[in-house]
């Protein structure tokens, strides 16, 4: 799955996320708050046992999107939402679904900090767990014989039972 990633620290505050996403889909689903000097971009977290589309009386509400024939204007989505991430426009909810019409989300291109990119999370699981046990193995590191981690919790083990 294909997730928003947000650096608040590369953000400069220049909003130029925001006018490409409200050119594109008349609204900004996207919003840059400044809070101590500094910028943060606040952008739907795609939840996935997301608290919007459970309170949402219409079913209008999905993770992903929100169904502008359905959606009623009762704010209860934007209310229950723990980023506030949800914008009403016109008495409709909206809230980012990433642009799935396009190649590269609206934001992304705007942004001239690369402060927001799009990172598939399931390769980026892959590679994390990857690196893990590259590191607990000692894969693609010369050891001395005897000084991987099993041969350290074997030896250790061994002494407890010379111990007993």
């Amino acid at each position: 799955m294909d997730k928003l990633i947000i650096q608040p620290d590369l953000c400069d505050g220049c909003m130029d996320c925001e006018e490409a996403c409200a050119k594109l889909h008349g609204a900004s689903r996207i919003m840059i708050r400044e809070i101590g000097g500094a910028y943060y971009p606040i952008i739907c977290q795609q939840c996935e046992d997301a608290p919007c589309k459970t309170i949402c009386p219409t079913d209008a509400t999905e993770e992903k999107d929100v169904t502008p024939e359905k959606c009623i204007g009762c704010g209860l989505c934007m209310l229950v939402c723990p980023f506030g991430a949800v914008v009403m426009e016109d008495r409709k909810a909206q809230k980012c679904h990433q642009c799935p019409d396009l190649d590269t989300p609206a934001c992304i291109k705007a942004c001239s900090q690369r402060a927001i990119s799009i990172i598939d999370t399931e390769r980026l699981k892959i590679e994390k767990q990857e690196q893990h046990i590259a590191k607990m193995s000692g894969i693609g590191k010369k050891t001395k014989k005897g000084s991987d981690i099993m041969t350290l919790l074997t030896a250790n083990s061994r002494a407890k039972k010379a111990f007993q």
